[in-house]
């Protein structure tokens, strides 16, 4: 697969995507209608980033400047003219420059350099004891933020497709998810969950029994 150096990009805080995952999206903005059908016609590669300051409503905030590559693998028209897709990520990518377009949404020059290691097949060796104790703290913060997870299912994946869910997945804010993201490899990412973990008070995880 040829990699582009011209991507569209989609700007969604507080939402990360990782290569070899799949995720829903609902799109209903008219500019991103606009650029899913302008990707159906091309390579169908979408990329997913995160805008820096989750509070501040221009149109065109600030961005992170590493993202996620996604392939669109499903797509569904709703019938109040939604797009519902599913989105599969390919390999994290670092913006070089956005360009001046006249399309209602953004086109940025990015390279793949320092995630290449993101289209490799090989999985990283790590131990499912390694990441118990993570689990245990994720159960409780999920449970006292309300989030629902099939823990049973995750529990079937290897463990990075888990530790990649889960960090998608997580209660933590778009900062800490974007740390996540720019994890170069697999242990890293599952020691920087365990440090994000670590700087939540232990009230949140007090009295709290998962089954």
């Amino acid at each position: 697969m040829k990699l582009p150096k011209k991507i569209a990009v989609f700007p969604l805080s507080n939402f990360i995507i990782f290569p070899k995952t799949t995720v829903p999206l609902n799109i209903f903005e008219p500019r991103y209608i606009e650029m899913v059908n302008d990707c159906m016609k091309s390579e169908k590669l979408i990329g997913m980033i995160q805008p820096k300051n989750t509070n501040n409503k221009t149109i065109n905030p600030e961005l992170h400047q590493i993202g996620c590559l996604g392939k669109i693998t499903n797509l569904n028209e709703s019938e109040d003219g939604r797009y519902l897709i599913e989105l599969k990520g390919i390999i994290r990518f670092e913006i070089n420059r956005e360009f001046d377009s006249d399309k209602k949404y953004r086109e940025c020059e990015v390279n793949y350099e320092t995630y290449i290691k993101d289209l490799n097949e090989i999985k990283e060796d790590i131990k499912f004891s390694d990441l118990e104790l993570i689990f245990k703290d994720l159960k409780s913060l999920f449970e006292k933020r309300g989030f629902i997870i099939n823990w049973k299912a995750l529990e079937k994946q290897s463990l990075d497709e888990t530790i990649n869910a889960l960090a998608m997945a997580s209660p933590f804010n778009s900062e800490e998810k974007q740390v996540l993201l720019e994890a170069t490899s697999l242990d890293l990412r599952k020691n920087k969950i365990a440090e994000i973990l670590s700087t939540y008070t232990f009230d949140e995880f007090n009295n709290t029994t998962l089954q």
